[in-house]
């Protein structure tokens, strides 16, 4: 009866372990990438950076290299890390806010997070959540272990690899400025668009930012010009 008792224990514990893995699905863009998808909460989230170069009514994405050029833009665009297609492969694309706000960056079903979606996975993920939005506004930081729950468990340097507690596998690609165009942080920091404006401020757009020596997530504006990278979601 003992060794019954202690094998239903054991097989509890089991099942309990396999029930909170997370559900890895997938997803295909324009140009046939494939990338791994999870379930997180209420939502499916892409588990990659996007890497389109093509929107989904089949409308090529122009990519923009020049550093002045890149500035200058008011319309949708992209480019890969120091102008480098091999860096596609692990940090995907930087985006500008105009190639967001065409509605059509995302596979087909699937769209760019608000600002309400990044809370709700900020929440859903962290241990200790209570910040609410005042705090967020003049702190710019969100929950207790946020980014130590989405980050990677390698390819961040410095000792800032996370847990990556469900899947996310949130990695360091970089930005690239609306200053001077110049590339900046890969290995080190992670910038995500998400779909909404700046309401005080026309010209800046929300994004989540995500750094090597932090366990919280970054909740700023910047420059649409700016280049970050995108992950999709889509209702469960």
């Amino acid at each position: 009866m003992r060794q019954l008792e202690i094998l239903f224990v054991f097989l509890s514990c089991f099942l309990s372990l396999q029930a909170q893995e997370p559900e890895i699905r997938s997803v295909i863009d324009k140009d046939g990438n494939v990338y791994k998808t999870v379930i997180i909460g209420n939502y499916e989230w892409m588990a990659e950076n996007l890497k389109t170069t093509t929107y989904n009514n089949g409308t090529k994405i122009p990519n923009i290299t020049g550093s002045l050029e890149w500035t200058k833009l008011n319309s949708g665009a992209y480019c890969w890390y120091n102008n480098g297609e091999g860096n596609a492969t692990i940090y995907g694309a930087l985006y500008n806010w105009y190639a967001v706000n065409t509605g059509n960056l995302c596979p087909d079903g699937w769209r760019v997070p608000s600002d309400e979606e990044w809370k709700y996975l900020e929440g859903y993920v962290d241990n200790e959540y209570a910040i609410g939005d005042e705090i967020w506004n003049k702190t710019g930081l969100c929950g207790f272990d946020v980014a130590l729950a989405l980050k990677a468990s390698s390819g961040w340097d410095r000792d800032g690899n996370g847990l990556d507690r469900f899947g996310f596998k949130a990695l360091p690609g970089g930005e690239r400025l609306s200053g001077d165009g110049r590339f900046f942080l890969l290995g080190l920091n992670g910038f995500w668009w998400t779909c909404d404006e700046d309401k005080t401020n026309e010209n800046k757009a929300l994004y989540r930012g995500l750094i090597y020596a932090y366990d919280q997530m970054m909740r700023y504006t910047h420059d649409k010009t700016f280049g970050f990278s995108v992950r999709c979601i889509r209702d469960r």
